[in-house]
């Protein structure tokens, strides 16, 4: 029996007719980080839309906690336990923190208390969110909207949670903030597909990597010691 929450099985995702993910597999094992890494256009955001059901794989299979959810609604996905941090962060503008919060709430049954989230246990976490809780979203700046992002998908309650570039545009003293953050999530048992190009980021947070390069095909696999040489940047990592 395995022991991974989340097993992806040669799925194929196509926009139309661009064949996107040609037959990806991966395992996310529970309270664990998988990185991926590539660049810009190897369809890493196709994987996550693929696993929460914003885009559905035309083939293969998606199972969680061994229940298959490829082809079920977004909807039915997040109520089993998958929240999704989407790249370019997608704060409700028009909303306060406190209601982007709230408005994402959901506690399912039978969880362990560790894995119930609250605006207090939110609020712990991130705590300039606690100091800015009543500020419209649309006037907190990038790396507070990134807090306020992952914030709003622990409402949840998730077993894994997926970072689609988290670290996108920000500065580096607000990324050594959220790479202490996500660490804790870890550490509190939610497992972690984290998507993402800067290769310190996700080496240091990963426990395991994976390189994917064109039509989402995965090159390496292993731990992040074992990971190809590079210069610091996912486009300069060789895959051969």
């Amino acid at each position: 029996m395995t022991d991974a929450l989340l097993q992806v099985r040669d799925i194929h995702t196509y926009y139309g007719r661009a064949h996107i993910l040609d037959g990806v597999s991966l395992d996310v094992p529970r309270a664990s980080c998988v990185g991926v890494l590539g660049r810009n256009g190897v369809g890493k955001t196709t994987l996550a839309r693929s696993v929460i059901g914003f885009t559905p794989p035309a083939r293969g299979e998606i199972i969680f906690d061994g229940i298959t959810i490829s082809g079920r609604p977004s909807r039915d996905i997040v109520r089993r336990g998958v929240a999704i941090v989407p790249q370019g962060r997608r704060v409700f503008a028009s909303l306060s923190v406190e209601e982007n919060l709230r408005v994402a709430a959901h506690r399912r049954a039978g969880l362990d208390a560790g894995m119930v989230w609250t605006l207090e246990r939110v609020y712990a976490l991130f705590p300039r969110l606690a100091e800015r809780h009543r500020q419209w979203a649309n006037t907190l700046s990038g790396g507070e909207q990134q807090m306020l992002a992952i914030g709003r998908a622990l409402m949840t309650c998730p077993s894994l949670l997926i970072l689609d570039e988290p670290t996108e545009g920000l500065a580096p003293i607000i990324i050594d903030d959220l790479v202490k953050a996500i660490q804790q999530l870890r550490d509190a048992g939610v497992a972690l597909l984290l998507l993402e190009q800067r290769v310190e980021i996700a080496l240091r947070l990963a426990d395991t990597a994976m390189l994917m390069t064109s039509r989402g095909a995965i090159t390496f696999r292993g731990s992040p010691r074992d990971f190809p040489a590079h210069d610091g940047t996912i486009g300069e990592v060789p895959t051969s």
